[in-house]
Parts: structure tokens; C-alpha cells; sequence
């Protein structure tokens, strides 16, 4: 049976279950494989739970049911399935990656498309291969413009995710140092991130771009030098460069960023007046995020108040740029992930914090390969310099990059993991501080807020 077949037979069954615990009357089981499990195992009973139908890639699964339809590769057939689905709809899909602020930009511009229109957004980390898919699935006929974000961890993740999405825009929002593990090196990075670069010109869409940032306008002019880089491109940024669409600056970070931001156009030599915003996120490297969301909100129509509107009322979730008041301190939580970029942009910023005392929570940054143990001494230098009144590190990263570093400030303790943490925290009582809570989820730092 080809795609478009399955998809009509998804069309008289629209909706899609990959857990066999969860199987709705009349739906389709789709047999996925993780690392520890099989779906094909499943299929059977997840017909007798009520499913209509099962796609399995399992020859040996019992075939004397005609509801088990066999597919050379069930997670394929779900992309595939799943980008037909997509081309149903004549609607904007902005596609957006990068290696930080790819979520938070995700959730300001969907903030900023829903003043005017009924936007469907990528939910959670629904970015890889199986999340994508799951998303477009979402997407209905009173869906106005969806926003997709991709993720990636090694090589050819992103044109994977693009092949499936098929965004007729797009952005990244930056390149770092992270999976390095998967990727190999920064290159690799910068290549598979780039992956979106490659498909939004070879379409001859349009691509919005940080005009600051030099290793992304490095990746479009290697593309634009192949001949490769056919495209509209919308520029925003920090500086005065002309080509820039949207600019804005960092009025203060006290704590909350609050910025102002302008349009201007060199052809025409038009310059709006400048508006001020007060935001709810924490972070000077929130601005890059803010003006992509409101150039993206520029280019479909939305007027300057409702842009003002939307991003003065978004609210961080998910441990993401938050800051919460307890009854003992005041918590500046970024525990979702944490790599070389992201962990020195959120030092530099809490030290640039008119606030005291400060203390900071670190945990070890995973993925990081045969650069690991380098990126952390680097992170430890970095504390040394910003003079916080109190740091802690958690990891075995950590520990092994303190052991050749020294002399060591007084104010810096190293913790083995999380739990070490927590009887430190239940011995001296922290209180009265602005405490910094960032690392990788592994090291499960999320489970500090409640304790401080």
C-alpha cells in the first residue's frame, strides 16, 4: 500500500496512536521501535483494544488479520504519512532549529501570530522524529499558520525534519558548541543546522536572520557564493548595520529584560519611532529571541501594539528563563539543558543582574565528546572572573575540571550529584539570595526549586 492509499485510510480514520496503552475506538496503531522496546509487539492487542488498524514492519507478526497492514519501515511511513498530511494545508509553516532559544523563540512567536491568527506550535520537545510527525498531525482546517521546531543531535537530523515538515519559512536562531558527542565537531553543527538553510533557499523562501551573528550570515554567504542561497531575507539585530529590518537594544536586566525595539528601512531612509518593552524573562540573550519573534510578526501583518502585546504578557514555562519568588529566595531557573553557549550567556547576564547576593547552581553539561573536560574549565574560569558570592557545581564534569584548576576561590564547592545538593541545601539553609539554577536535565537540577 503507497502513502497516498494510507492516507486515505487515515482520512477515514484520523487519528494516529504509536502507544498501545492508548488506543481510541477506530484509530490507527502505528508499530514504532525505541531502544527498549517494539512496537510490532503490540500491534494485535492494540486491535483488540478497538484500534481499526495496525502498520507494522514485522514480517513474523501474525498476518491472517487484514486490519495489520506490513510497511517496509513504520517510522518512515510516519514521516511520510504525516508530511501528506502537511500538504493538505496552503498555509505559512515556519520551520525554526538552533542550538540555544530555539523553544522560548518557538513560544514568543507563537505568542506574537496569535494576536491575529489561530497558530499550531510545536508542544513540549515534540522536536525530533517522532515529535515532528505528531505535530503536523495536529494540524486542522482552522489553522491559520503553524510554527515547528526541529531539533538534532547528529548529522542530517535537521534535512530529515525538513523533508518531513516542509517549512515555507524559517530561521535558526544560533550555532553553539552542543552535541558534539553526535555531531563531531562545531562544523557539524553548523552544517546539519544549516539543513534548513538549504532547503528554505533551494524553495526560494523566506529565511529570517540575527544580521549579528557572524556564523549564521557566514553559513548564508557560503550558500549565496554556491549559487545556492535564492531567498528573501528579513534581518534583525542589535546594531546599526542597513540591512537590518528590526533592531532593538537592551534598556535594562533588573531583573526582568526590558528592551526597545524599531523598524527601519535604508532603501527608503524610513525609521520608526522607538517602542519600549518590559518583558517577563530573565536575560540580556532574550533579546535575540524577542526580535526574531517580532520580525516574524512584522512580516504577517501583525500590527506594533499587538507585537508589544503579546510579548509584554508571555510567561516562561519549563524551567526556561524563569524567575520565581519563594518565601527564602529568588530563583532564576534555566534547568531544562545547558551547554558551552547557553551556560556562559546565562553567567554573563546573572552577573550583569543589579541584584545581591548572588549564588549560582551549575550543573555539568553533557554531550560534549573529547572537548568535555575543556568546556568545563573554561565555564570555571568564567565563575572565577564574574565574583558571585557563593557557586556550586554538580557533576562529574565538574569535579574532574576542578582538580586541574586551582587555586580555587573560597566561595566554590563541588557536589558528585543532585542528592549531594540536596543535603547541603536541607544543612546550610540558603536564604535571602538570587540563586542561578542551570544545567543539563540529566543532572536533574529541576528538582531544586521546591528546596530553596
Amino acid at each position: 500500500m503507497d502513502i497516498k492509499d494510507l492516507y486515505k485510510l487515515y482520512q477515514q480514520h484520523p487519528q494516529i496512536t504509536t502507544d498501545s496503552r492508548d488506543c481510541p475506538e477506530g484509530s490507527i496503531f502505528l508499530a514504532l521501535k525505541g531502544a527498549s522496546f517494539d512496537g510490532n509487539q503490540y500491534a494485535v492487542q492494540a486491535l483488540e483494544k478497538g484500534c481499526a488498524y495496525a502498520i507494522i514492519d514485522d514480517p513474523s507478526v501474525n498476518q491472517g488479520d487484514s486490519r495489520l497492514i506490513l510497511v517496509d519501515d513504520c517510522l518512515q511511513t510516519f514521516k511520510d504519512l504525516a508530511r501528506e498530511h502537511r500538504r493538505q494545508f496552503d498555509i505559512p509553516v515556519i520551520g525554526i532549529t538552533g542550538t540555544n532559544g530555539k523553544t522560548t523563540t518557538k513560544e514568543l512567536i507563537r505568542a506574537v501570530l496569535s494576536e491575529c491568527y489561530n497558530v499550531m506550535a510545536t508542544e513540549g520537545n515534540f522536536n525530533n522524529d517522532v515529535g515532528v510527525p505528531k505535530t503536523l498531525f495536529r494540524l486542522n482546517e482552522d489553522h491559520d499558520i503553524a510554527v515547528v521546531e526541529m531539533g538534532a543531535s547528529h548529522p542530517g537530523d535537521i534535512k530529515t525534519l525538513v523533508e518531513t515538515a516542509e517549512p515555507n519559512c524559517g530561521l535558526i536562531t544560533n550555532v553553539g558548541r552542543a552535541h558534539l558527542q553526535g555531531f563531531g565537531s562545531f562544523e557539524g553543527v553548523c552544517k546539519t543546522k544549516g539543513e534548513l538553510y538549504d532547503f528554505l533557499c533551494r524553495r526560494e523562501c523566506p529565511v529570517f536572520i540575527n544580521r549579528d551573528n557572524e556564523h549564521l550570515m557566514r553559513m548564508i554567504n557560503e550558500r549565496k557564493m554556491r549559487g545556492k542561497a535564492e531567498a528573501d531575507f528579513y534581518f534583525y539585530g542589535q546594531s546599526d548595520n542597513p540591512d537590518i529590518l528590526i533592531r532593538g537594544e537592551v534598556i535594562s536586566c533588573a531583573p526582568f529584560l526590558k528592551f526597545r525595539w524599531r523598524e527601519q528601512d535604508a532603501d527608503a531612509g524610513y525609521t520608526s519611532d522607538w517602542m519600549e518593552v518590559q518583558t517577563h524573562l530573565i536575560g540580556a540573550y532574550n533579546l535575540d529571541n524577542m526580535l526574531a519573534a517580532i520580525t516574524i510578526g512584522y512580516v504577517n501583518n501583525i500590527p506594533f501594539d499587538k507585537i508589544n502585546h503579546a510579548l509584554e504578557n508571555y510567561v516562561p514555562t519549563n524551567n526556561r528563563s524563569q524567575l520565581t519568588e519563594t518565601e527564602k529566595n529568588h530563583l532564576i531557573v534555566d534547568a531544562y539543558n545547558a551547554n558551552p553557549t547557553s551556560m556562559k550567556a546565562a553567567i554573563d547576564n546573572f552577573r550583569l543582574m543589579e541584584v545581591s547576593p548572588k549564588m549560582a547552581i551549575l550543573g555539568m553539561m553533557g554531550e560534549l565528546g573529547d572537548v568535555s573536560q575543556e568546556e568545563h574549565r573554561k565555564i570555571i574560569a568564567m565563575l572565577e572572573e564574574a565574583h558571585f558570592d557563593e557557586v556550586w557545581l554538580v557533576g562529574e564534569e565538574f569535579e574532574k575540571a576542578v582538580s586541574h584548576h586551582s587555586p580555587l576561590t573560597s566561595h566554590l564547592s563541588v557536589f558528585h550529584d543532585v542528592d549531594e545538593v540536596k543535603a547541603a541545601i536541607a544543612q546550610d539553609q540558603p536564604a535571602g539570595r538570587y540563586i542561578l539554577i542551570k544545567g543539563s536535565n540529566s543532572v536533574k537540577l529541576f528538582q531544586l526549586p521546591e528546596l530553596l
